[in-house]
């Protein structure tokens, strides 16, 4: 079990692309694409791009960054696209790449990390609690969640 990076691996760039853009379909192509492409030479330390891989397979993904399209730009870093695959769930394997964000988060500087969703349950059983609603640009709610690094 591996967490790539794509700041501290950048061979694997246009493979993390297409796998994001294969997990979240919903989202526009184009976004991913520029988003991990530019955070190679970003001269912040946001945002960043994580897949989980198994034998040489990815099997999930995650993403920490400044705003996810939420309300609260006051809030960040934010967890961002965390997805496992259906046939991988059930492991644990979310932890892995929630450590991952929490540890970078940490050695950037920062005292939280943030996370919007509209699941209930989920995200607790990792120490996140809810602090409220946010708003997306599309007019939707989402839940709020913090936890303290």
């Amino acid at each position: 079990m591996n967490i790539i990076s794509v700041r501290e691996q950048p061979q694997y760039t246009q493979q993390i692309i297409a796998y994001l853009q294969q997990c979240w379909n919903k989202m526009v192509p184009i976004l991913y694409s520029d988003c991990i492409s530019h955070c190679v030479d970003a001269l912040h330390p946001l945002p960043q791009w994580y897949v989980l891989e198994k034998e040489g397979e990815f099997i999930g993904c995650a993403g920490l960054i400044t705003n996810d399209f939420i309300s609260r730009m006051d809030l960040y870093p934010w967890l961002c696209a965390l997805f496992i695959d259906e046939n991988h769930r059930g492991n644990n394997y979310a932890q892995m790449l929630i450590e991952k964000a929490k540890e970078d988060a940490r050695k950037f500087g920062f005292r939280g990390l943030y996370l919007s969703t509209t699941h209930v349950g989920y995200y607790e059983k990792y120490g996140f609690r809810y602090i409220g609603d946010g708003y997306h640009p599309w007019e939707e709610q989402s839940r709020i969640y913090e936890i303290e690094l």
